[in-house]
């Protein structure tokens, strides 16, 4: 395996010594030892934390090897050194790898720089006194084989039980929080937050309901930053009645009456509203009147718990025991989410209760505020920067949507989310509006909700697909020069779901506000990355958020490179980068002839296809998704005329393809409508990682002793395929300028259009071939009309250019 570690701090010697002498590897017992022998025998007995007895130590010595022939207890006893080499047999094993599989007693280091571990400096090949201080830290910082720093894993046993109650600040290692404060004895508590805002008109201002855990120790005057997390699901979802709501997918194109908007003919205005008075407040208090047994949590917000971090999840208007109604990303939601910061920071009230009007303040926050979570969760805290609301130091933004219309269409056509066919702004509404979920309560907003829910399917507009004012004003590209919290943004180049223009526009979007921007691309679908053993990213973000929200000066934004990649080709290796998917990216340019790509001069030729099917294979495609997908690549007949497949010669060096991609065709239809859908390919007969990551063990991971455990997961090589979809991208014939202004199409005439693919970072290996697929109906994504519509594309003015890294 491969150890990619990107969050260790450089630290200087004297500073090792402060911190080990903080965490209690150096005490008075030790600290001036001068037998490097007795001085490791030390630092052993405070990590066997098993071992209560001299014995029961003895014992545990005995099952580590120091060398080929000696065990680790026998080694203490005859040495008069610490040899490097016995050190790192040990060190290798304290970190979980195994002999004979991970590494060799004879050659340790070897091992070592093969996993990508730290090797401690040394000038012979025994450790001075000094030089074992220091290898003992550094081993301290390393991950192990399950992907947590040795420290972490001994937070685990116990090891940092008794700072519980005697500490009543954050206490840093090599830049990071530890977990030095009970997790058992956190503080839950409810609080109801006023929103400015009445979104189910009933003449008063909304509450929102929030749910606190905080340390123990804030009862003693300790001020936390919050880690946010605004999740919709959060209070529970209908999906028996989003599913009622789904709409039907297998529909026909239908034709656009042509238009001359501009964009100010469609751009969202907010409207101007009576805002109700504030409630009158009736009394203070300290306590809240509610608690909660367990919150719908993310386990990285579990890691920080014990970590000196407050944690709050709000569900958001329309959700159960808030007020409102459900609205899809617009501005109320995002006023319902930043309101919750409002009131961290002391600028909203909130209330014990939704009766008394009793305040309760956010006393113990330190107003210093991160949002966190992924898709629908990342993108409200997206939409939160865009506001510039004072107190959000920071976002972690994964897999989250930057314009809904992004998520939902694409070109002027009715795209679906990748695995969602006929889902829309109105089903997501209804499935996350858990006010259902309490009969007494919908039952007094059943008619303003059934209100809601056609205005939001009239404004989604389904016919045309257009972008619209509805879609304007959930697209939180306008906001972003408002943005002032920096941002740190994940996301998988294989996610279909939220795909991945969603982080290219932020990415690119926000380069001018003076903001420290980060960005994570791995190889997966929409998940988390939090409990991968290949990549530090609870360090990452725990060097990042003790920076932003503590104010530590720990080098963070120069340690964490600006973008970090999941190589495609190799398991377990991630790489460091300046940038992605800029627009100054070298590029080749393919022209296309026949089935072939390639460089040389354009070939004039028309090859045409048709979109209809026999009414067998499109009921069966129909159901069968994967099927399609599998023969769309493929080679055999089955749908070669139903697409224009165009491949490159084998390559004759590897091939990084990063960013844009853009189709340039010169194309007819012979009916007043069309769609074009697009996939870039590699072919070449390779195993391929997979794009779900592989379960290696089961609750193995745990967030500090005792403490809610998370799966250890990781992306391994899936069986050999002979090919593997890199891009997608769509387009509405008669969206050819924009996705809001719609041109006239005619039959049969020809038409220049380019179309943007989905940005990507790929890597084609040597021998491998590029491909593009031109093709109409995307069983997986467009409307399925099966319409009889022949496409024709002349080739001497189409071409394919594709941006490069160097």
């Amino acid at each position: 395996m491969k150890n990619n570690q990107f969050a260790i701090r450089p630290t200087e010697y004297k500073d090792q010594l402060v911190e080990l002498e903080t965490i209690g590897f150096l005490d008075k017992d030790n600290e001036s030892e001068t037998d490097p022998i007795k001085l490791w025998k030390s630092f052993l007995s405070k990590s066997f934390l098993e071992a209560k007895t001299s014995s029961a130590f003895e014992e545990k010595l005995k099952t580590y090897m120091a060398t080929e022939s000696l065990n680790l207890n026998e080694y203490l006893d005859s040495a008069t050194n610490v040899s490097v080499s016995a050190f790192y047999n040990v060190a290798l094993q304290l970190l979980k790898f195994n002999p004979d599989v991970d590494f060799n007693f004879s050659d340790p280091l070897g091992a070592m720089k093969k996993i990508q571990l730290m090797i401690a400096d040394h000038n012979t090949d025994f450790f001075s006194v000094d030089e074992l201080k220091s290898a003992w830290y550094w081993l301290l910082a390393t991950h192990n084989k399950n992907g947590q720093t040795f420290i972490d894993f001994l937070a685990t046993k116990g090891f940092f039980i008794r700072f519980y109650g005697k500490v009543n600040h954050p206490l840093l290692f090599n830049g990071k929080t530890l977990p030095v404060f009970d997790p058992h004895q956190l503080i839950r508590e409810v609080v109801y937050v006023e929103s400015p805002q009445d979104t189910d008109h009933d003449g008063k201002r909304d509450l929102l309901k929030a749910e606190i855990l905080r340390p123990q120790a804030t009862e003693n005057g300790l001020k936390v930053p919050v880690l946010y997390t605004a999740s919709p699901y959060n209070q529970g979802t209908n999906d028996e009645t989003g599913e009622k709501l789904t709409h039907n997918v297998n529909v026909t194109l239908q034709h656009k009456e042509p238009n001359n908007l501009q964009y100010n003919d469609i751009e969202y205005h907010a409207p101007e509203t009576k805002l109700p008075h504030s409630r009158v407040v009736n009394g203070q208090t300290k306590r809240a009147e509610e608690d909660f047994s367990r919150e719908s949590s993310y386990t990285m917000n579990d890691y920080f718990l014990a970590r000196g971090f407050a944690v709050v999840y709000m569900a958001g208007i329309g959700t159960k025991d808030s007020e409102g109604l459900r609205t899809t990303g617009d501005p109320d939601e995002t006023t319902s989410t930043i309101s919750i910061i409002k009131w961290l920071t002391g600028e909203l009230p909130a209330f014990t209760n939704r009766i008394d009007n009793i305040e309760i303040k956010a006393w113990w926050s330190n107003k210093r505020i991160a949002m966190t979570g992924r898709s629908y969760l990342g993108t409200l805290a997206t939409a939160a920067a865009t506001t510039g609301v004072y107190g959000l130091k920071t976002i972690i933004s994964e897999a989250a949507i930057s314009s809904w219309y992004d998520y939902y269409r694409d070109g002027g056509l009715v795209i679906a989310p990748g695995g969602f066919p006929g889902e829309d702004a109105d089903v997501l509404a209804e499935e996350t509006f858990s006010r259902r979920l309490q009969p007494g309560d919908f039952h007094n907003v059943k008619d303003t909700w059934n209100k809601q829910i056609e205005k939001i399917n009239q404004g989604q507009d389904r016919t045309t697909g257009n972008y619209n004012t509805f879609w304007d004003a959930r697209n939180y590209h306008k906001d972003f020069k408002n943005i002032t919290a920096d941002v740190f943004m994940v996301h998988g180049l294989n996610d279909w779901n939220v795909k991945p223009r969603n982080v290219e526009r932020l990415w690119n979007g926000i380069k001018h506000n003076g903001v420290t921007q980060k960005l994570i691309l791995h190889q997966g679908q929409h998940i988390y990355i939090n409990a991968f053993r290949s990549i530090d990213y609870n360090d990452i973000i725990n060097l990042w958020l003790t920076h932003e929200l503590l104010g530590v000066d720990n080098q963070a934004k120069e340690i964490i490179p600006n973008v970090i990649i999941q190589d495609n080709t190799e398991t377990e290796t991630w790489n460091a980068y300046q940038d992605w998917a800029n627009n100054d990216n070298e590029q080749i340019k393919y022209s296309l002839s026949s089935d072939k790509l390639n460089t040389g001069q354009p070939v004039k030729q028309e090859l045409s296809f048709n979109d209809q099917l026999d009414k067998k294979s499109f009921d069966f495609y129909a159901k069968h998704n994967d099927t399609w997908e599998n023969e769309l690549l493929s080679s055999n007949e089955k749908l070669l005329k139903n697409r224009l497949l165009f491949k490159s010669a084998p390559l004759d060096d590897d091939l990084t393809i990063d960013g844009k991609t853009l189709v340039n065709l010169k194309v007819s239809s012979s009916q007043n409508i069309g769609l074009l859908s697009f996939q870039l390919v590699d072919y070449g007969l390779a195993k391929r990682l997979t794009v779900s990551p592989t379960l290696l063990s089961k609750n193995s991971l745990a967030g500090t002793f005792d403490w809610r455990e998370d799966d250890l997961r990781e992306f391994t090589y899936g069986k050999e395929t002979p090919f593997k979809m890199i891009s997608k991208g769509h387009l509405n014939l008669q969206n050819r300028e924009n996705n809001y202004k719609v041109d006239e199409l005619k039959p049969d005439v020809f038409y220049n259009v380019g179309v943007e693919l989905q940005p990507t970072f790929y890597k084609l290996l040597k021998g491998h071939q590029l491909g593009l697929i031109v093709y109409a109906t995307d069983f997986e994504m467009t409307v399925r009309g099966n319409q009889d519509i022949k496409y024709t594309v002349q080739t001497e003015d189409s071409s394919l250019i594709v941006p490069i890294h160097k």
